[in-house]
């Protein structure tokens, strides 16, 4: 078997990855369509990553935040997005860059991805340009949830795409 020179792996990776950012980057312009809610899975004690003491002290290592009744000033930025989330009826401003997401789902689509993590973000995904301004204003912003088991663990695993089957052992 030859090596891979091209990069397969990273190449795809970063695929997977701009579709979180380009995701993130719609709602955040126009708000969530439908019944669509975000489930994004990320390491918290990842370099860059901004909560409150008392949200990483609950969750020390991964938090999963999910996007659907009430979040606020959504951005996403050129390495990270930023969210206003209520914990407890207290808002609270979140930064997460990007190569701290491992999972990314959208339960009321059946979608998901299971992000490849190795803790240094060597996968660079930066946010894509904006083309045009939107047409919509987003409607009322839905209400966090907060759960701490990893986005993959939602719904059935179907559609989870994963990369471990085609990796080398």
């Amino acid at each position: 078997m030859s090596k891979d020179l091209l990069n397969y792996e990273t190449m795809v990776e970063r695929a997977l990855k701009s579709v979180v950012v380009e995701a993130l980057t719609q709602v955040a312009e126009n708000g969530l369509p439908g019944s669509h809610h975000l489930y994004v899975t990320f390491a918290t004690d990842f370099p860059g990553v901004e909560l409150p003491d008392h949200l990483h002290e609950k969750f020390p290592e991964e938090m999963t935040i999910v996007l659907q009744h009430q979040f606020w000033d959504l951005t996403v930025e050129e390495d990270r997005f930023l969210v206003t989330l209520s914990f407890n009826d207290i808002q609270e401003r979140l930064a997460i860059p990007f190569p701290a997401i491992k999972a990314f789902a959208d339960p009321s689509v059946n979608f998901g991805l299971q992000l490849k993590f190795e803790g240094e973000g060597e996968i660079d995904v930066t946010a894509p340009a904006v083309l045009e301004e939107p047409d919509a204003k987003p409607e009322a912003e839905p209400e966090p949830e907060i759960e701490s088991t990893p986005a993959e663990t939602a719904e059935d695993g179907d559609n989870v795409v994963t990369l471990d089957a085609f990796r080398k052992k």
